[in-house]
């Protein structure tokens, strides 16, 4: 439906054209190539994942190898493969696994295959969290204090942080999620938070490098949504306060976000088109950034993927990113600029995991013996669930989002809570009760939030379901 030969619709059952899904465990994108755009869906799966959503939704799935990610969705030729074979076009990395991998971005194109997703160049310039810093500060974007190139050993880990001053946060130089990052509160601490950081940077993303920044009390975690074609015009689509997180990784995320005032949202939006533009970004990302108390703020990082809460700005905006990607790929200028962009009401997610917060949000593991999933005016559901479906203990804990937009904020509020109490996942723990009793805490409810929040309120309170 206006798209290039590049997206053909298929003709028959069997597609002539489409894009493979390595990651495709979410219902609603690919109900928007199928029924929005008209494109046809390839998906993947491991062998236990054969009644997976995403297997059952899309027009052709194919087996890609056994349960270890290394020998399936992690297995590029594999993946390659099948793309070639079921006569796809495009390749759409999800928001998982190869999502922000250089080195599968660039196997893609060298196999005649378009990347929905920033080039392999950038994905390089941005994925290594200190070139991304030292990108952000050449281009007057405010970096935290600490060291804007990897650093060479312990030694000199102790000297970056004696110069910063205590506290500092140690992090992995590559990729995200909150893996290899230890807080550092005094010297006595840096040497096992040094060894603790490397180890875990190693077995999550191969190697072991880390840098050092100062440790920003009480932050709030705010990112820019933003969307660049190939012809230079790079957008910016507002901003998501992330702060509620447990172990770095998030649980609830917003927009607007409740302490962000005009002036710091301009701010931000202007920063993180900088830092877009002195890479050469194209496609969705993310520019993500902390909040002082005193509103001053700092360059975090650049995540290029689409992000699990892309929905919050979808809602917020009325605009689709999963099409605006598809269509930036497929090389068409962005249909809109700067000042086109409206954005109206809040919207908050809630991300629905397989952990148990009464045990400190440890993964749990089950059978989905019942399911309910909320509806009504304004909710939506990205969800990978289905009744009888075995969670496993391999993957990300999510399992779910409940997305809700209000005209104020107030009313996103009233209508999550009421989406919450009508959700039911039975037969494993689930993060719900959590949401239920943050969407009634005070604090949360008049928008004081930052990222120590769920260390400084969360103690396995009871809250009511129903």
């Amino acid at each position: 439906r206006g798209l290039p030969s590049l997206f053909p619709v298929p003709t028959a059952a069997r597609s002539q054209g489409g894009v493979v899904w390595p990651t495709g465990d979410r219902r609603t994108l690919l109900d928007k190539m199928l029924t929005l755009l008209g494109i046809a869906a390839v998906a993947v799966y491991r062998d236990v994942d054969r009644d997976a959503l995403h297997v059952r939704q899309a027009d052709e799935a194919y087996p890609i190898g056994p349960a270890p990610a290394r020998e399936s969705y992690l297995a590029i030729p594999k993946l390659l493969a099948v793309a070639k074979n079921a006569g796809c076009d495009a390749v759409h990395p999800g928001y998982g696994f190869l999502s922000e991998s250089a080195a599968f971005a660039r196997a893609v194109a060298d196999a005649g295959l378009v990347f929905v997703g920033p080039p392999a160049e950038v994905q390089i310039a941005l994925g290594e969290k200190t070139r991304a810093r030292r990108i952000a500060h050449d281009a007057g974007v405010p970096v935290s204090e600490g060291s804007l190139d990897r650093l060479k050993d312990l030694d000199e880990a102790r000297a970056v942080a004696k110069r910063v001053g205590y506290p500092v946060m140690l992090k992995a130089s590559a990729g995200g999620g909150g893996k290899g990052m230890r807080a550092v509160r005094s010297p006595a601490e840096l040497d096992a938070a040094w060894r603790m950081a490397t180890g875990e940077a190693t077995g999550a993303f191969g190697v072991p490098d880390l840098f050092l920044e100062r440790l920003v009390e009480h932050a709030r975690h705010v990112e820019v949504q933003l969307i660049a074609d190939a012809h230079g015009h790079v957008v910016w689509l507002g901003e998501r306060d992330c702060s509620i997180q447990r172990r770095h990784q998030k649980l609830i995320e917003e927009t607007p976000g409740p302490s962000v005032d005009d002036g710091l949202r301009a701010r931000l939006g202007d920063a993180a088109v900088r830092i877009a533009k002195a890479a050469g970004y194209r496609s969705a990302g993310t520019a993500e950034f902390l909040v002082a108390p005193d509103g001053s703020f700092s360059f975090l990082e650049v995540n290029t993927r689409l992000q699990v809460e892309h929905p919050v700005t979808e809602l917020a905006t009325g605009l689709d990113l999963v099409a605006l990607q598809l269509r930036v790929a497929a090389g068409e200028p962005l249909p809109f600029r700067q000042d086109d962009v409206l954005r109206r009401g809040a919207a908050i997610e809630l991300r629905v995991t397989a952990e148990d917060p009464y045990a400190g949000f440890v993964p749990s593991t089950g059978r989905v013996a019942l399911l309910r999933e909320p509806s009504g005016p304004g909710v939506r559901v990205d969800s990978a669930l289905y009744e009888g479906m075995l969670v496993p203990t391999e993957y990300d804990p999510l399992l779910a989002k409940i997305v809700v937009w209000g005209a104020d904020r107030a009313q996103a509020l009233t209508r999550a809570r009421r989406a919450v109490r009508e959700t039911i996942v039975a037969g494993l723990p689930t993060s719900l009760p959590f949401h239920a009793y943050v969407l009634d805490e005070p604090d949360f409810i008049a928008g004081r939030q930052d990222t120590a929040y769920v260390e400084a309120h969360w103690r396995g309170q009871r809250a009511e379901l129903t």
